[in-house]
């Protein structure tokens, strides 16, 4: 099937309710084009150099998603245009975008990251730290970060139910904060699920998920 099918058929099963974040880190712009033309206008990128190198290539209407683990030496390079970030799992790297999203003269939006995986290499907040920043962010030092969301990722593992229990648990910090309805901080947006488990994290609650290999194929 072509990236097009792909595309529209993963798009017509979601609810209206759920962003696509399509994946497309180590593809080729004409892969991202072929998606494009399909109507797609959010592309997740895992590396800034890569993200950077299609910024520059394609049409100006899309919605660039950094993805992946973020270092802050790196985030001077995406200030200038990324829309969202979805990995941030530190008050320093939180500053760091505040800091560079200043020199750009814009508001860059965040999802904080939590860690519901059992795995250690997995990054993210516990749920101390996440409460830490929440009370950290409505200071006047952050004007030019909002925190839309949190975002997860589960164990890697055949076993479904573990994965709903991690979901879940993400979807109850989630109603827990939501509440919070600050200048800089409003939790509108929950990213979970990829292309394995997309369905299921729909199922818990997910409002954004981030498909790869269901739309492009397997990476190379």
């Amino acid at each position: 099937m072509s990236i097009k099918s792909n595309l529209l058929e993963i798009k017509s099963c979601l609810p209206e309710n759920v962003t696509l974040v399509a994946v497309s880190k180590t593809k080729p712009v004409s892969d991202l084009m072929e998606a494009y033309e399909a109507g797609q206008r959010i592309f997740g990128e895992n590396k800034i150099q890569e993200m950077e190198e299609k910024f520059n290539q394609m049409p100006k209407d899309i919605q660039w998603h950094m993805i992946g683990h973020v270092q802050t030496n790196k985030v001077k390079f995406m200030a200038p245009f990324v829309s969202l970030i979805h990995g941030v799992d530190s008050l320093k790297l939180l500053k760091e975008i505040n800091k560079q999203a200043l020199k750009e003269n814009r508001v860059i939006d965040c999802l904080l990251q939590m860690h519901i995986a059992e795995e250690e290499t997995k990054f993210g907040l516990d749920e101390a730290e996440l409460q830490e920043i929440l009370s950290e962010i409505n200071s006047d030092n952050f004007e030019n970060i909002k925190i839309i969301g949190l975002m997860g990722m589960a164990t890697f593992t055949e076993n479904k139910d573990q994965i709903k229990k991690e979901f879940l648990h993400l979807k109850s910090i989630y109603d827990t904060h939501k509440a919070l309805n600050t200048k800089n901080c409003q939790l509108t947006t929950l990213s979970m699920g990829m292309s394995g488990d997309y369905q299921l994290a729909i199922e818990c609650g997910s409002t954004m998920v981030r498909i790869g290999s269901s739309i492009f194929g397997i990476r190379n």
